[in-house]
């Protein structure tokens, strides 16, 4: 008898030092049956947990997240991989955001998050854009100092070594 109807749990988070317990407990608490993880950045498409959970899925199945940005940084992002959940009928719920796409009112929910979200991003880059333009506008020039000629001349060796 084929396996379906499984919720399956994933959890990520950026760097080594950030601890994926609290995301599995909930995870589990929703009813998970296996949970698949990453421990990579979010710029990063290639998720091998990911690409795990998406082997061992079938149709029927429920993906479950406690956030939409453990699926992806962009909108196109996650409208993709909603897409490709969807076309193999596999189901995504977002904990945080309450965000079920079983349902019509839950799928126009998450474009409407998302859509939200890469507003924030593109707005969070704009404003640091102007920023810097600013602080370059008022004579200060922002970011890492530039090295020393002594320190440019060593590297060199070093790379010649």
């Amino acid at each position: 008898m084929p396996r379906t109807g499984d919720i399956l749990g994933y959890a990520r988070v950026s760097t080594p030092d950030q601890d994926l317990s609290g995301q599995r407990d909930r995870l589990t608490q929703k009813g998970a049956v296996r949970v698949f993880d990453d421990i990579i950045s979010g710029k990063t498409f290639d998720r091998p947990g990911l690409t795990a959970l998406l082997d061992y899925a079938r149709p029927g199945d429920t993906l479950v997240v406690i956030r939409l940005d453990r699926l992806g940084r962009s909108l196109t992002e996650l409208l993709k991989t909603v897409d490709d959940l969807k076309a193999r009928e596999i189901n995504l719920i977002s904990l945080e955001e309450q965000i079920d796409t079983t349902s019509a009112a839950g799928e126009l929910v998450f474009h409407v998050f998302g859509a939200i979200a890469h507003f924030e991003r593109r707005l969070i880059s704009e404003r640091t854009k102007d920023g810097l333009a600013a602080a370059r506008k008022h004579g200060r020039n922002p970011g890492r100092p530039p090295l020393q000629p002594e320190t440019i001349s060593a590297l060199q060796k070093l790379v010649k070594a």
